[in-house]
């Protein structure tokens, strides 16, 4: 039997590099997709082929409909998983013009190139969809997360696309039987993860501050409350869902929520420093105990402008109906991020 292809459209990404790295060594022939405007010799394209030298390079903007469509038509893809987008939250407030054509109407010329390739009846469909579209508000269920059922109520404009590209994908599925499925993913993170976003930054302050490279970390609202996994454990559940009979959106989240002020205990105590608070509000520090010496301190530009205070998932579909489990556990993801920046840094 001949090998599956797939594409990933941001391959670059965490979770490109984590989905690329299974399907690969499940057999599948991996082509992921980079801007268009990219040469050989950029250092992302290098970056690519130097980590991931078993994925076939496509060169096609999520904005260009013809350059999809053509993707399609030469590679005829079994399976097609939509990982790029402008994903990091705050940055979406700076820009939600560039946010919304690509996180959102990004998701449509895919989903489109796969139907003017002809392939809407054979070529199945992964809309990576994520928990900010709840935006924890009307969380009137304590001790339970949201399921594929809650009510939707982004707080971002990130957030908005990703409800746009979610409901357009499951639009194509009834309008032209595609086998085309979301995983609604609640925050997944990792040694792959962006240093922009809070929970690498945090496990490369720490490591750096244990180095003595950095003096002290900033933070915005140390008292959200995530649901937080390991993006390895999660690329599972996504090849998971695509190898369904029938298409279908499924929540992959831990059932468990962490406040960032846990992460950051976590992660101090990985190095063995233990922390003091002092103070409230936007005059609250942590001080290593050991040498007095303040090593976080508040600032309100990390502030959002709309705040999601909460986000916790029921992942009961997705363990029942595709056998999902994670193997990685809260304090496990800390360890694992800081030991690897530790290393990376050292």
């Amino acid at each position: 039997m001949a090998a599956k292809t797939a594409l990933i459209t941001g391959v670059a990404g965490q979770d490109g590099g984590h989905l690329a790295k299974l399907l690969h060594e499940k057999g599948y022939e991996v082509y992921g997709t980079l801007r268009g405007q990219l040469e050989a010799s950029h250092p992302r394209y290098q970056a690519v082929k130097t980590e991931m030298p078993y994925v076939n390079i496509v060169l096609a903007d999520m904005m260009d409909i013809a350059a999809l469509t053509r993707a399609m038509q030469e590679i005829k893809p079994d399976e097609v998983y939509n990982l790029a987008a402008i994903s990091h939250v705050g940055y979406s407030f700076r820009d939600p013009i560039l946010t919304a054509d690509l996180t959102g109407k990004g998701v449509l010329n895919v989903l489109e190139a796969v139907r003017l390739a002809g392939l809407e009846k054979t070529t199945r469909f992964y809309q990576a969809s994520t928990s900010e579209m709840f935006g924890g508000l009307d969380y009137n269920r304590p001790g339970s997360g949201y399921d594929e059922e809650s009510l939707f109520h982004p707080r971002s404009p990130y957030g908005v696309a990703k409800l746009y590209g979610h409901w357009i994908t499951k639009n194509y599925r009834e309008s032209y039987g595609m086998h085309a499925s979301c995983g609604i993913l609640f925050n997944h993170e990792g040694e792959r993860r962006g240093p922009e976003f809070v929970t690498r930054k945090i496990s490369k302050a720490v490591a750096r501050i244990k180095l003595g490279k950095q003096d002290v970390l900033e933070l915005g609202n140390l008292d959200s409350k995530r649901d937080w996994g390991y993006a390895g454990d999660y690329v599972e559940g996504m090849w998971r869902i695509l190898q369904q009979d029938e298409p279908g959106d499924y929540v992959l989240a831990t059932g468990e929520t962490h406040t960032i002020r846990e992460f950051v205990e976590l992660a101090f105590k990985q190095v063995g420093i233990e922390l003091r608070w002092d103070g409230t509000g936007e005059s609250e520090t942590a001080t290593d105990v050991a040498s007095g010496n303040v090593v976080l301190r508040i600032n309100p530009e990390f502030y959002r402008p709309a705040e999601v205070d909460i986000l916790l998932g029921d992942p009961a579909k997705a363990e029942t109906k595709l056998g999902w489990e994670r193997k990685v556990d809260f304090p496990g993801l800390v360890k694992l991020m800081v030991e690897h920046d530790l290393a990376e840094e050292a």
